[in-house]
């Protein structure tokens, strides 16, 4: 691989590949005053778009919860260096209870009020939700009565009647939430336009190798309870919002013809169901 070439005027050194994803290299660089940072480059893909408009969602939250973007020039971010402690370590030594409430203290801080209005670029929550909708309709025609045509209405209730609508990370979970030296900070927005209910969503899917957690009813009926009191909604809506999403990562997954990945996410979905009809 060639050397990476970095806009001059951040004046960097010493890149070392830290991480390489379909969508992205991730450096690890060093700036003039000789503190760390990260450059992610981004490689040209079709959802270049959730990238972008996650740089334009750290600009906006300027470090309240978040890593700092300290530049963005073309494909290329320069963002505040995080560490390497994700949440899902935090889980071995003190608990994934403790997790939970990290996580929500994360949240809080990114759902912040702001004096700076939200940024345009924001995807607006509904369209993030088109492959479930799609896959409801197809179900639908097929005279299935799935679970993805369950979650597609309860997709459009809590679409139609937000409690609230705000800029929001689009995807935290556990390894997207760092350790730093200002304390815990989310990495990696989408950069969403919606109701706080969704950012809580995926983290009941999370970590992804921890299905004796992600199944575990006890579990989910306590993250159910943390989140209601920090995004003051009630249990049963914030267990909505997981069952929803986990069924759109669901048909995400069905349509990359990843059959494994589709029903384990659905499966966390039924256990949400469960705890979600006991209230």
């Amino acid at each position: 691989m060639n050397p990476p070439t970095f806009p001059s005027h951040w004046r960097l050194s010493s890149p070392i590949l830290i991480a390489e994803t379909f969508s992205s290299r991730i450096w690890k660089v060093f700036r003039a005053d000789g503190t760390p940072a990260i450059v992610k480059a981004l490689k040209p893909f079709d959802d270049v778009e959730d990238e972008l408009r996650g740089a334009h969602l750290l600009k906006w939250r300027g470090g309240h919860g978040a890593v700092r973007l300290f530049g963005f020039d073309g494909s290329q971010m320069l963002i505040e260096y995080a560490g390497e402690r994700h949440l899902s370590a935090e889980i071995a030594e003190f608990g994934d209870n403790a997790a939970t409430e990290i996580a929500a203290e994360v949240m809080a801080k990114l759902h912040a009020p702001s004096r700076q209005p939200p940024p345009a670029e924001l995807q607006p929550l509904r369209e993030r939700f088109a492959a479930l909708f799609d896959r409801a309709k197809a179900d639908r025609a097929a005279d299935k009565d799935s679970l993805y045509v369950e979650a597609a209405i309860t997709a459009e209730r809590l679409l139609s009647d937000p409690k609230d609508i705000r800029p929001l990370h689009g995807d935290l979970h556990h390894d997207n939430i760092l350790l730093s030296p200002r304390g815990w900070l989310a990495i990696d927005p989408k950069g969403v336009l919606g109701d706080p209910g969704f950012d809580a969503a995926n983290l009941f899917y999370n970590p992804l190798e921890r299905d004796d957690l992600c199944l575990d009813e006890n579990r989910i009926a306590f993250m159910a309870a943390v989140f209601a009191k920090t995004l003051r909604q009630d249990e049963r809506r914030i267990l909505d919002h997981a069952f929803a999403y986990g069924c759109l990562s669901a048909a995400w997954h069905a349509s990359d013809d990843n059959a494994i990945d589709e029903e384990r996410e659905l499966a966390v979905a039924r256990s949400i169901r469960r705890i979600a009809r006991m209230l």
